[in-house]
Parts: structure tokens; sequence; C-alpha cells
């Protein structure tokens, strides 16, 4: 079972590139599922119902988000109506939305996808690894579901690091995103989850993580009002990994960084 996750999707000319090489993709390396996280797709703030039902149709089967998810205000009425859009699982129960979507694959395999928000750096947010540990005794692999996907959105390291820890063997992927930099850890943990501290984003890296360098770089150097972030314009990369997991027990068989296109140096994963 195969199935590519993107990392933070930054504005328009990220979202099309992904909506355009999607479908080949999928067919080139034989994807049962395909995550991205969508929180930056509208110009670089939120996600609305369009951006995700263009996502659909290109291929994506769950979008992931994060910290912005409220950013463009209509999603608030929309995000209860589309299961597959998730918010972070560790937001405040009343919150609208949900923090799992499970994906039923052409096989007929589950993947349980979950959404879970840091709090180091990050908003005060319920415990994440609280909420995440309900999920994974609740939906053990191999049994309730064929696999658990979790996308940690955290701006520390250790703390999507300590994640990955606390749910080795009880998860078959966990992944960090929201730093938007991939990072070169790719692995399986000793008990079989797979693992990146962070995805990266499909944008432009002639960037600061995706926004207009100049406007970025006034915001260190001058400490006044300025103009407003806005996505870089330019040759897209898109960053994630491509894991492949044993249905039957969940657990991580092969994991590779994804990257195409752009100015960083390309990680197409081998083809089966």
């Amino acid at each position: 079972m195969k199935l590519l996750f993107l990392g933070d999707i930054v504005g328009r000319d990220a979202r099309d590139e992904v909506i355009a090489q999607l479908p080949e993709l999928r067919r080139k390396y034989k994807l049962d599922a395909v995550i991205v996280n969508g929180e930056n797709a509208a110009h670089g703030f939120g996600i609305t119902a369009q951006i995700c039902n263009d996502l659909y149709k290109a291929g994506v089967d769950c979008i992931t988000t994060g910290n912005h998810i409220w950013d463009q205000r209509e999603v608030i009425s929309y995000i209860a109506g589309d299961p597959r859009l998730l918010r972070p699982i560790n937001f405040p129960e009343s919150t609208p939305g949900r923090g799992t979507y499970v994906i039923e694959t052409a096989h007929g395999h589950k993947i349980l996808v979950a959404n879970v928000m840091g709090r180091l750096f990050m908003d005060p947010l319920d415990d994440p690894f609280a909420a995440i540990d309900k999920i994974c005794n609740t939906h053990r692999m191999g049994a309730q579901v064929n696999a658990i996907v979790i996308d940690v959105h955290a701006e520390a390291c250790s703390e999507k690091m300590g994640m990955a820890q606390f749910c080795d063997g009880r998860a078959s992927f966990v992944v960090g995103t929201h730093t938007h930099i991939p990072t070169a850890d790719a692995q399986i943990l000793p008990k079989g989850t797979g693992y990146q501290t962070d995805a990266g984003m499909c944008g432009s890296y002639d960037s600061v993580i995706g926004m207009e360098k100049s406007i970025a770089v006034q915001r260190f150097t001058r400490k006044i009002p300025g103009e407003r972030l806005r996505p870089a314009e330019g040759p897209v990369t898109l960053c994630g990994a491509v894991v492949d997991i044993e249905p039957s027990t969940g657990l991580c068989k092969r994991i590779e960084p994804f990257r195409l296109g752009g100015r960083l140096a390309q990680a197409p994963p081998e083809e089966t």
C-alpha cells in the first residue's frame, strides 16, 4: 500500500502545480492514497471550498491543515460538511470540523489520517499527545484500520520527534508540517513507524518559507508596519514523502523523500 504525503501548499502557483502533476503521479507511482497539507493554499493564508474541490478532483484523498485553518472565514461554515478537510484534533471540542478521516482505497484498505497541532511556540491547545494516544488506542492497525498517518503541525523539531517516538509501532507514518523546509531525516523507527520531521512545502524556494523574500526580509530589518506577506512567484518544488505500508500490520516498509521541480535537488521515488 503506497501513499504520497505533500507538505504545505503555499499559494496559487503551488496548488496549480499540485493539481497539474497529481493525476500522472498517481498513475506513474501506483499510489493508493494522496494526502496534502492545504492550510496555506489560498494566497498563503488558509483554504477555501473551491480549492478543496479542485484538489479532490485532481486526486487528493484528504487535506490536513494547522494554525491557518480559519484564515478564510468561509471555512468555518464549510468544514462541518466536508469530512476530508481536517483541522487539528486537539482544538477545543466545540470547534467546527474534525481531526480524523478514514480513506478507503480502491483495494478496500482503510487509512486513518489524523491531524494534530503542537504546543511549543504555538497556540496553547489541548494536549496533542493525549489526543493521539486516544486515536492509536481505539484504531489499532491490522484490526480497525490498515494504516494510520499522522500530520504533526508544529514549530519545534523536538515535539515532532517526540510524537513519532510516542507513536512508534502504533502508527504507520508520522510526518511534520508547518516549518516549510524539508528535513533530511526520513527513516523507519525501531518498531516500524515511518517518520520525517518536516515534509517541506509545495511552493517557490526562492523565498522565505514560501513568501516573497523582500517583504519578509523587511519584517526582520525594519520595525514598522509594511506590506502584507504574499506567496513568492517562481518555479515550484513539490515536497513530501512516499511511504510503502504493509496493510496487514500497518507498519512502514519503505519511506522515500519526494521533491519534484523548482530549485531543490530532485528526489523522485523509485517506480514499481
